[in-house]
């Protein structure tokens, strides 16, 4: 099969309004097949509607770490950590959860899968997953050991590993293998705050592969924060995860990560304390 073309959108963490030009976008390009590589919620204020523009459109949908966590949330699954449930910090999971409650999505996610592989006679064979095939929340990026791949293609033996989660796109050759990272549509991390995904084109029994960049209306999507009261009932974590949107960079997971090496709790006190000990990022 020659001409096939597929795009491969994820980590859309309800934002509406990124979703909606990207699927503009996909109106163009005219697609064979369109693969939701998992994070359709969370962080972001618009979780049902984003459920609602994609679910029934006839896309593969895998599993992404936050869709899994709001689930996981709602039946307060033992698999996470008590303080999940009380600590202020985690009020913005809270909100978004039971949104998707409300909403009667959150159940969605029971059944996901956590791969999609595509085999087509001739042609390289790609394998997409959010996170990496053995765990969603191993990331493919440029820091991911030589070892690690090593291992995952022994264990999930493809020619081409397509995943997401960083919020960083990546083009990356290991031996005879490609491995791509799709980029985020909600939330970048590379400085860039346009909306990213990729494409995957079939030709001549060759994949090409496009990284789509999308200008969109990023002043609603912040401002949805606001008019949700997301932004207000979320606390600490929703304004981070807003600062994230703003500038296309990560800030929360290195600030829970220092403060967790610190022993201490992530507060409005500690991110103070954050900004001044870390101000490269913030420049």
């Amino acid at each position: 099969m020659n001409d096939l073309k597929i795009a491969i959108l994820a980590d859309i963490h309800g934002n509406l309004q990124a979703l909606q030009a990207v699927l503009a976008d996909l109106g163009k390009e005219s697609p064979d097949l369109v693969v939701v590589n998992g994070d359709l919620v969370n962080r972001g204020p618009s979780n049902a509607e984003v459920m609602e523009l994609v679910w029934d459109k006839g896309y593969i949908i895998t599993l992404g770490n936050h869709d899994d966590l709001v689930r996981k949330f709602v039946e307060h699954d033992v698999e996470l950590p008590e303080h999940y449930f009380t600590d202020p910090f985690w009020k913005g999971l809270e909100w978004c959860a039971k949104q998707l409650e409300r909403t009667g999505w959150v159940h969605a996610f029971r059944d996901l899968p956590m791969t999609h592989k595509i085999e087509i006679d001739h042609a390289p064979t790609l394998l997409i997953s959010h996170g990496s095939p053995r765990h969603y929340r191993e990331g493919y990026s440029s820091y991911l050991s030589d070892e690690a791949l090593s291992e995952i293609l022994q264990e999930y033996p493809t020619d081409i590993l397509i995943g997401s989660h960083t919020h960083d796109p990546l083009e990356r050759t290991w031996g005879q293998h490609l491995i791509l990272n799709t980029g985020a549509v909600g939330s970048p991390f590379n400085r860039d705050p346009r909306a990213q995904y990729l494409i995957m084109t079939l030709q001549k029994n060759k994949w090409k592969h496009e990284f789509r960049k999308l200008e969109y209306n990023r002043e609603g999507a912040l401002q949805a924060f606001e008019t949700s009261g997301y932004l207000r009932e979320g606390g600490l974590s929703a304004f981070l995860f807003r600062l994230e949107l703003e500038n296309a960079r990560s800030y929360l997971t290195p600030f829970w990560m220092w403060t967790e090496e610190r022993g201490e709790k992530q507060t409005w006190e500690t991110w103070e304390e954050f900004k001044k000990a870390h101000p490269e990022r913030f420049t």
